[in-house]
């Protein structure tokens, strides 16, 4: 099948398989692969690669492998390994058999190594890292060939066989590749292949192997072993891609597959690199790789985002040879297309402010029936109690009207309850600070559906009752920062975290919502309708109440902010 006849926007790389497959190459087959490094979570730079190999081998009707570089074991865990899985399947992607690690072929990877030593194309080097760097030399100027590059077969053979039975301590030997040290490519210039890891247990193979393989040699020989026909990279690995080609000309593996790259993802108002995330959550300042703010795929699920977004994100963004930088404003609108139309709607208030129905008997309660999307029957309505006491928004009312404009109530005012009556504010009651703490209302009971007699209500504002909203506590989360670029940021002696937003979390605790979210299911997003998209969280208060996060604003809020220059 090729790009044409699919829904998915085409690009360069589809161009390219679609030639591949008229022209014959690799019998027709598409084999894609996704290999994260189970060094941390995934994030929204991750998910475009997801959905770019996934998507291919898909929609040619080839597979794709997932497949953790797991060959840096202090860096890895278990945990990071079982958050990628969840990651990949929440997006909607399934791997079947298809699942591998680069330690599966360490026996493989090492025999290769074996066979280069003896072709004279890999020696063992004692250099330590300091004095290989000084011999590299720069971009300018030619490296300088290791005193250690001359060795004999069968010296760096039996230093290699020493190594890997852990005679050696950590840095004091490497296996390097034997091509150019005066290369133009610094790649090139007899990159290390193995080093030297003692005291580290892998999460795959235990305490097997202290002899680990490097990423650019793992990297071809496991796509090959895989039978990989296009491995889809990033463009940090174009570079790269001479040492790739070198290591499987140079091996004895039929299958060569072709490396191709693409522009990684550069959000805006966020970090991408794995290392910074890193740093965000070792040093305290979100609470964790699933920290609603964080751009990780773990986050944005807590946080509400959809899988339906992200890929229609993806989408929108297109894959393109050229780096550029995506703003924050186009991931907000694919969620907010999404939850428009799928999410359902409810009422809660942030501010409460109570209002006291007067003509409404004590003990008095009516259901009213209330559309669950107001554009989508097929979602069906809920009940919600009307009661003497309820809660309305505080920035509803004002004891005067500022202007013509304002449509909320004031003093003497009236305005329509959602989903029911229309009510008029007759008392303010204060405290002895002069702080208005209660309302007493009448409302008009031949207002349910209809407008009242003789006179013209403009304003329509939300509401919850006193006796059955539940309590929750109400997180609004927004940008983590206040700096678009904040990690190629030009301002002398500042750091990315400098440029943390001190609102990116905002909390309010006294926060009431309608009796039918006590039931919501976590991660699953709703509108509070005026006030923005909410999802349950995942944890609950400190009291043992309910937790909502914003998802994302009604509108955004950023806008104006960002053409004012913010």
């Amino acid at each position: 099948m090729s790009s044409s006849e699919t829904s998915t926007p085409s690009n360069f790389i589809r161009h390219i398989i679609d030639d591949d497959i008229t022209a014959g190459k690799n019998g027709g087959k598409v084999v894609t692969r996704f290999p994260p490094e189970p060094n941390g979570y995934l994030h929204i730079g991750h998910a475009k690669s997801i959905c770019l190999n996934f998507g291919v081998a898909e929609d040619y009707q080839g597979r794709c492998n997932l497949r953790f570089d797991d060959t840096n074991p202090h860096k890895e865990n278990i945990e990071f390994v079982e958050s990628i899985q969840k990651d990949v399947r929440w997006l909607g992607f399934e791997w079947g058999e298809q699942h591998y690690y680069a330690s599966d072929y360490f026996e493989k990877l090492y025999e290769f190594a074996v066979e280069l030593i003896k072709v004279g194309k890999a020696y063992v080097c004692d250099q330590n890292a300091e004095e290989m760097r000084e011999y590299r030399g720069n971009l300018k100027e030619p490296g300088r060939e290791s005193p250690y590059r001359d060795r004999t077969v069968d010296e760096s053979l039996d230093l290699f066989v020493r190594m890997r039975a852990g005679e050696f301590e950590d840095g004091s030997k490497v296996l390097r590749a034997k091509i150019d040290m005066a290369s133009p490519n610094m790649n090139m210039r007899d990159p290390t292949l193995y080093r030297i890891r003692h005291g580290v247990v892998h999460h795959q193979t235990g305490s097997e192997w202290c002899l680990y393989p490097m990423y650019d040699y793992t990297h071809p020989i496991s796509d090959a072993l895989e039978g990989i026909t296009h491995s889809l990279c990033t463009l940090e690995f174009e570079d790269h891609r001479p040492l790739y080609d070198w290591v499987l000309d140079n091996i004895s593996i039929e299958c060569h597959p072709q490396q191709i790259e693409f522009s990684r993802l550069n959000l805006q108002y966020c970090v991408m690199s794995k290392r910074k995330l890193t740093q965000l959550v070792d040093e305290g300042f979100v609470e964790g790789w699933d920290d609603p703010r964080m751009p990780t795929i773990a986050g944005m699920r807590r946080r509400g985002f959809t899988p339906i977004s992200i890929r229609d994100f993806c989408d929108r963004i297109g894959i393109t040879k050229s780096d550029n930088s995506v703003e924050m404003g186009v991931l907000e609108s694919c969620i907010r297309d999404d939850l428009n139309t799928n999410a359902e709607r409810r009422m809660a208030v942030l501010h409460p402010l109570k209002v006291v129905i007067e003509n409404l008997a004590e003990g008095q309660e009516e259901q009213m029936e209330a559309a669950n999307h107001p554009q989508n029957e097929a979602k069906g309505s809920r009940k919600i109690p009307f009661t003497r006491e309820l809660y309305i928004d505080r920035n509803d009312f004002l004891e005067v009207a500022p202007n013509k404009k304002f449509k909320r109530l004031v003093t003497g005012g009236e305005v329509r309850l959602r989903n029911a009556y229309v009510i008029r504010c007759d008392e303010v009651i204060k405290d002895d600070a002069g702080e208005i703490i209660e309302l007493r209302c009448s409302y008009d009971p031949d207002t349910l559906g209809a407008n009242p007699e003789g006179r013209k209500v403009k304003g329509v504002i939300h509401w919850v009752s006193a006796t059955h909203g539940v309590p929750a506590e109400i997180r609004l989360y927004d940008r983590l920062f206040s700096h678009p670029t904040p990690d190629s940021s030009k301002e002398e002696g500042k750091s990315f975290t400098d440029y943390l937003n001190a609102d990116s979390l905002r909390t309010l605790t006294h926060c009431y919502v309608e009796p039918s979210l006590a039931e919501s299911e976590a991660g699953v997003p709703v509108q509070f309708e005026r006030e923005g998209y909410y999802c349950l969280d995942t944890q609950q208060s400190a009291n043992g109440g309910l937790v909502f996060n914003r998802t994302v604003t009604l509108r955004d809020s950023w806008a104006k902010i960002e053409g004012q220059g913010r």
